[in-house]
């Protein structure tokens, strides 16, 4: 039986060879990840893309605005750029949202917490929150939390205490369907006062559906929502001080890394593709930077 080899136009051999043995390689990953329990995902998989600056320190060139009360205006300059930075005021229920649909890719953020809690998602005197939402899908205001200010998503939380907690945000799709992101996760035996488990690496897999929390792996028992709550093993920098977030999602494995620290993971994650949006639920906050690394 002749190969793919064979069968293709001279010249064309060697460039189908490598293609063949780069997807046969990616597939072995792909398939190890599902098996390999808490092992992390390999460090390099090149070759590699380009990097991407998803935000240029400019302008919001690549992104648009979603508030629950002004859909696609802005006029409260909820989202704005100064001095290299972008600043999310708090003043607001919704998102800045990439124009574009990812998957497979590196993500990093750098943030910091400003000082500002609004009315908005009930955060006067409680802890700053917001999130980063991977594989965001459906109609925009599609989200069942919020009163359709978010959309359906895996939410990557940004939230004094319990930033590295994933999120399962449920929705409905343009038809009014069902979306019910899903994930599984190695978990210990102890559950918060939700009912929460926390990721724990050698812990038994456990797969929630259409809403939940998987909690960061060190966060505190005794959280509290309350302004400038750290525990007692916090990897998040105090209020004031930047945050590095660096988030991976490949194939469907999400791993979050907090400040260098492996903080969270899931596999068969579910949806696997979507746009990236960064969250504003009440509290004021600040990016410098956000690049995205595609496998």
């Amino acid at each position: 039986m002749k190969s793919l080899a064979d069968l293709s136009p001279p010249g064309c051999q060697a460039h189908l060879v490598i293609r063949w043995r780069l997807t046969f390689v990616l597939g072995l990953v792909a398939g190890l990840l599902g098996t390999m329990g808490c092992r992390s995902i390999p460090a390099d998989l090149s070759p590699r893309l380009p990097a991407k600056q998803l935000f240029n320190g400019r302008d919001l060139s690549g992104f648009y605005t979603w508030l629950v009360d002004t859909r696609y205006d802005d006029p409260r300059q909820v989202f704005a750029v100064s001095n290299g930075m972008l600043r999310v005021s708090g003043d607001g229920l919704g998102y800045l949202a990439t124009r574009e649909i990812f998957a497979d890719f590196t993500l990093t953020v750098e943030f910091r917490w400003g000082n500002l809690n609004t009315h908005w998602g009930n955060r006067i005197g409680k802890a700053r929150d917001a999130g980063i939402f991977l594989h965001a899908t459906g109609p925009d205001g599609n989200s069942h939390d919020g009163g359709g200010a978010f959309m359906a998503a895996i939410e990557c939380n940004m939230f004094e205490g319990a930033t590295g907690d994933l999120l399962l945000i449920r929705g409905d799709d343009e038809l009014g369907k069902l979306i019910a992101p899903r994930v599984t996760v190695a978990v210990g035996p102890d559950r918060d006062s939700d009912g929460w488990p926390w990721w724990a690496p050698d812990g038994t897999t456990v797969t929630l559906e259409r809403w939940g929390r998987v909690n960061w792996r060190h966060k505190d028992a005794v959280w509290t929502d309350r302004r400038g709550f750290r525990g007692a093993r916090d990897v998040e920098h105090p209020s004031g001080e930047w945050n590095r977030l660096v988030i991976t999602c490949l194939k469907d494995v999400i791993e979050v890394r907090l400040n260098g620290v492996l903080v969270n993971r899931a596999t068969q994650v579910w949806p696997r593709h979507g746009r990236i949006l960064l969250q504003c639920e009440g509290s004021e906050y600040f990016v410098r930077r956000m690049v995205l690394q595609p496998f």
